[in-house]
Order: C-alpha cells, then structure tokens, then sequence
C-alpha cells in the first residue's frame, strides 16, 4: 500500500519522520510524507524529512512559535493557508497513492485543531481514502488536553474515512518519564503501522499466497468510525543467525539450510495463537474488541512460516469474536527472524477511554461557562476580576 503521511503539529511530524527513517531502511519505499506546524523550532528537530517537505503555517499570526494548546486557532490557521499546504503535498507527487494519512496528537493546539481542516479538504480534492492517527494525551497531561482531544476527535472522526486511536495513557509505564514514555509510544505505533500500511507490496521475499493489498485495508476501514489495532510478534525462530534490526523486530542476513521449520500443524497452531494474542492484548485504544463491525488480520514474517490453513483457522476465530461477520486476512512474506500478526478491529462501538473524553469535555465545559457567569456578575458589582 502507497501511503502520503501528513504530520501535523509536534507529535504528527515525529511520528511520520520515524515513519519516513523506517522506509528508508526498506528494500522498496512505499511511504512519503510532510511536516506541518505552526512551530519552527518544531519542524528543525525533524531528521529524515527534506527541508522543503517541512511546512512553517501561521507565521503572520504566531510569528513562528506555534499555537500552544489553542486548538480554534490551529484550526483557523490551518482553513487560512490550506492553498499551501496543499500545494506541498501536490508537488511531493500524489499519482500513484492508495491512501492519505495524518498523524496528530489530539491534545495540543496544531495538529488536534488542524487536522480535521486538512482531512475535510483532502476528501474534497482527492478521490483516495484518508485517513487518521489520532494520539489521545494521557491523563495526567492536564484537563485541558483532554478538552482539546474529545473537541478535536468528535470533529475528526466525521472528516475522515476512519480514525485510528493511539491512547498514551493505555501505554505509558508507571514511573516512567515522559520523554521516555513518547519515545517508546512512538516507536510502538510506527510498528504497527508501518506492517499494516506495507501489505501487498512486493518485497525480497516474494508475493503472499493469500495478498493483503490496499483494496483489502480500505474495505476493511469503509465504515468510518474508529479504529483500533492489536500487534503480537512472535519468539525469534532462528536465534542461531545474527539478528539485523528491521521493522518486525530484525531480519535475517541469510537463510540458514539449518533451519528447524515447523510442521504444517505447528505453523497453524502458532499463527492462530499469535493473532489471538494480538486482538486479546494490548490494543492502540482499548476497547470492547466484540463490538467491532469489520476486521483485518495480516501476518508478516518469512514465506516458509506462512500457513493458509492458521491464516484462514485465525480470520474464523476472529469472525466469531466480532459484531460483524466481515473478516478479512491474508499474509505479507518479509525476510524476517519473527513473524508478527497485526490485527485491525474496524469501526468499534464501545471505548472506555473515549466515553471518559467525552465526559470530561462536558465537564469542562460546563466549568467554562460558570466562569464566565460570574465574572459577568463580578462586572455587574463592579468587581475587578483577578484573571481576564
């Protein structure tokens, strides 16, 4: 699958430039992407994304040093220089793309107030799907962040033709820093990501027996809603050879004729067992993984551990766990130590975290609006408010 990646904002353009230094590493590149910000000293931490592919917007308005957690002039920055925005992405090449992506985070002020814009004006001007990754700030990032989040998911999941949600506050370990925890969060949803996005291209190891190409992902993701993905990786099956780092976790150098290679009985027992794993762990957004109405299992790994029997056993079990009775699967052959099942659970309808957002949004802005009762009555008495 060919994706255009549009990271918005501080979190989205450190997401898809770790996307892009992915890509890089990949016998083929299927990815390509831009940065937008309203921050400059945002876009100059960016490391495998051309200068000329870093957009600065609203320097008339915030002169270049973003728009803090202002998500409505994020969004009004980003409605007033869409022309240049798309303009970037029409001259990085949009012929041969299957799909668009934006990658933001929900709680700050660019990437949650100005992508809903983006994703509004994308599906206007281009027959491709888009789609978005939406991080949800953990909660103790602040109230305000959570506002920000549930205002700017209920506007982005009616822009885009599916949503798909990363929780920090699901992955964030206890004790652990935040500088570390984002860098470990995004390393996890590039992975997942990155396998999905990859499916049905032809790499090094050949062509799947049953091909999981973009017309598969993008009926599987029709419905519109959100979205929630779970990942397993497997033990490494050759530990003899010298593991090289790639996206599954590291690829073989070379096909040792020493291999010890499962049964055909073995190799379905361990994909099913991997692909339950994967939907019954921990998923981007947790959810009631029964109220999902359509689902997508893709395994990656080396073409040798692929079986059509555990593959075809996996999406069965899946269907039967599901509210829906569509379930699509197949496999994507990579020169791998590991073998990773990634599974997309499309359209769900139960999320706790999201129910708490939108509570907390009400909450808050209810609070807003006592404020400003009684700073109005403060003026009738002749008062003087401590903070305008």
């Amino acid at each position: 699958m060919r994706v255009f990646f549009i990271g918005f904002g501080q979190a989205g353009g450190k997401i898809v430039d770790m996307f892009m230094e992915q890509d890089k590493k990949m016998p083929t590149q299927s990815f390509r992407g831009i940065a937008v910000n309203t921050a400059r000293t945002d876009l100059m931490g960016i490391k495998n994304i051309e200068m000329k592919d870093r957009l600065l917007i609203g320097q008339t308005v915030v002169k270049g040093h973003g728009v803090g957690t202002d998500n409505v002039t994020g969004a009004r920055v980003t409605a007033d220089e869409i022309d240049s925005i798309i303009n970037a992405i029409d001259s990085r090449g949009t012929h041969d793309v299957d799909a668009f992506v934006i990658v933001a985070g929900l709680g700050g002020g660019t990437g949650s107030g100005g992508s809903p814009v983006l994703a509004r004006h994308l599906k206007r001007i281009y027959r491709e799907p888009v789609y978005a990754i939406g991080i949800l700030p953990a909660p103790e990032e602040g109230r305000l962040y959570s506002y920000n989040a549930a205002r700017s998911l209920s506007t982005l999941v009616n822009e885009s033709d599916n949503t798909f949600i990363f929780d920090n506050s699901a992955w964030k370990n206890e004790g652990e820093s935040v500088k570390d925890a984002y860098a470990r969060v995004n390393d996890e949803i590039v992975r997942r990501f990155g396998v999905l996005f990859r499916a049905g291209e032809v790499g090094v190891a050949g062509v799947g027996e049953m091909v999981v190409d973009s017309s598969e992902i993008i009926n599987t993701l029709r419905g519109g809603g959100i979205s929630s993905i779970g990942y397993a990786i497997s033990e490494r099956i050759n530990p003899r050879v010298k593991q090289k780092q790639g996206f599954l976790g590291g690829f073989m150098k070379k096909k040792e004729k020493s291999e010890e290679l499962l049964t055909g009985e073995d190799k379905s027992a361990k994909i099913i067992a991997l692909v339950r794993r994967a939907m019954l762990g921990r998923l981007t957004l947790p959810c009631d993984y029964s109220s999902a109405e359509r689902a997508l299992v893709l395994l990656a790994g080396p073409p040798q551990e692929m079986d059509r029997k555990g593959v075809e056993k996996s999406k069965s079990w899946v269907e039967e766990n599901i509210a829906g009775v569509e379930v699509r699967g197949g496999d994507y052959p990579v020169a791998s130590d590991y073998i990773a099942a990634v599974v997309v659970l499309a359209t769900i309808e139960n999320a706790p975290r999201i129910s708490e957002l939108l509570e907390i949004a009400k909450a808050t802005k209810e609070d807003v609006i006592r404020a400003k009762d009684k700073r109005s009555s403060m003026f009738d008495e002749g008062i003087e408010p401590l903070f305008e």
